[in-house]
């Protein structure tokens, strides 16, 4: 009887958590090809206003590297209307809060207002996409502010380049190839002409997605996106034929130096497919039975029982047009690389081999179910969720849907992905060693 009335409080309580979790929105295209996306939710009044556009460091070409992330400050200098310095006063005046973050595949921008600044949010983003102030005082401060951003988070932080040493060896002819942040001799290369062009380019609505969240009143916002954005000219949307990589075959193995070190650090990693695909999830599922927390494989075996590696970590990164999948180990004392790559790979074989238990997958089931409601726990998330789906994967309805492909997931699912992708002539290791003095 109590395993019966358990049972039927746990089904309640995911049928509320199910249900609650369904995230209404509307969706249409204005004339000129901006996307919109409108989340209505009165419960309390607070209101996001959000642009994605599809624009992101894989958009840029070879030696002039780091535009897209360039913009996301850039464009914060100001408009016609909006005096150069005064945007942040603006918002934080009026009650808001805004940022602004770029990926390699898209960048967003966002305020979120107290409801009844709703109109000062759409007239801000519609301010930054019909005519953002490009010129050389602002190229110039903020190529300053790029580099310093780069010193404190990269280059004089410890391990602050381990990504990049991922992406240069993972991929070649790909613009993954380099970091979002890009190349500071390419930012200082680069005339104002071609910041311009840029802007251009890629700050159009017909590249771009514009979500409204939170305490609306659709028809007036209606009214109000088609009186600011209605009329921006449409741009020329530029076919994104990226050059691929051909699928590694053979183990490579390169040393990178960081002079911020003092303990060397050994990454396993491999090429994986776009996330779109159903794959990349059952990776992500992956990645999180090997090392989120304390409890997990890795972590549990390399760290806690064994005390061969101080730090342990599998992660997996989905893109747009292709993932990263990579193992990350800073060893403990004597232990060795080989050590420490030999145990992965047994924990690899085991995934390849075997079949997880049972119950470390329903654990996973829990933590991905979790995790998706969680994601979408504030009216902030929930604006950039919207953007994302829409722009990244080309379905909005994954806010509500997604959940399902991870339910989907079968403990086979799981043994097959790591089969088809985690194989050692698949794989670049990186030796990641301090900078002799």
């Amino acid at each position: 009887m109590k395993k019966t009335l358990l049972s039927f409080a746990v089904a309640a309580f995911l049928s509320t958590t199910m249900n609650a979790q369904q995230i209404k929105f509307e969706e249409y295209d204005l004339p000129n090809g901006l996307h919109v996306i409108l989340h209505q939710d009165n419960s309390a009044p607070v209101i996001t206003t959000g642009v994605m556009y599809h624009v992101g460091s894989k958009d840029e070409v070879k030696g002039r590297t780091g535009f897209a992330h360039f913009f996301e400050h850039l464009l914060f200098e100001g408009t016609p209307n909006i005096k150069r310095g005064e945007w942040m006063k603006i918002v934080a005046s009026n009650g808001g809060q805004n940022n602004a973050n770029t990926t390699s595949d898209r960048t967003y921008y966002y305020e979120t207002f107290p409801s009844n600044n709703e109109q000062l949010g759409l007239w801000m983003e519609a301010e930054r996409m019909r005519h953002a102030v490009i010129n050389q005082i602002g190229v110039d401060t903020q190529r300053e502010v790029v580099k310093e951003e780069k010193r404190m988070r990269m280059d004089n932080q410890p391990y602050g380049n381990l990504l990049t040493a991922i992406l240069n060896n993972l991929f070649t002819n790909h613009p993954y190839h380099w970091p979002t942040i890009g190349s500071m001799e390419d930012l200082n290369a680069a005339k104002l002409d071609e910041f311009l062009d840029f802007y251009k380019k890629y700050y159009v609505p017909n590249n771009a997605t514009l979500v409204v969240a939170g305490d609306l009143k659709p028809e007036q916002t209606k009214k109000w996106i088609e009186e600011y954005y209605g009329s921006i000219p449409k741009g020329e949307v530029f076919p994104k034929n990226f050059t691929k990589d051909a699928p590694i075959s053979q183990e490579k193995e390169v040393t990178v130096t960081d002079p911020n070190i003092q303990l060397p650090a050994y990454i396993f990693a491999y090429r994986t497919p776009s996330n779109k695909e159903k794959d990349a999830y059952a990776l992500q599922m992956l990645s999180t039975y090997l090392s989120n927390g304390k409890s997990s494989v890795l972590y549990k075996k390399l760290v806690d029982q064994d005390k061969k590696a101080l730090a342990v970590q599998a992660f997996n990164m989905g893109m747009e047009d292709a993932g990263v999948f990579a193992f990350f180990t800073i060893p403990m004392g004597a232990t060795t690389k080989a050590t420490l790559q030999s145990d992965i790979d047994a924990e690899i074989k085991k995934l390849q081999t075997e079949l997880i238990s049972q119950e470390d997958y329903q654990k996973l089931q829990n933590q991905f179910e979790n995790q998706f409601v969680n994601s979408n726990s504030s009216i902030q998330g929930i604006a950039s969720s919207l953007a994302t789906y829409n722009v990244l994967m080309g379905n909005t309805n994954l806010i509500n849907k997604e959940i399902d492909i991870y339910r989907s997931i079968t403990r086979e699912d799981l043994k097959k992905a790591a089969e088809k992708y985690l194989n050692s002539n698949q794989r670049v290791i990186i030796n990641y060693i301090p900078e002799k003095k």
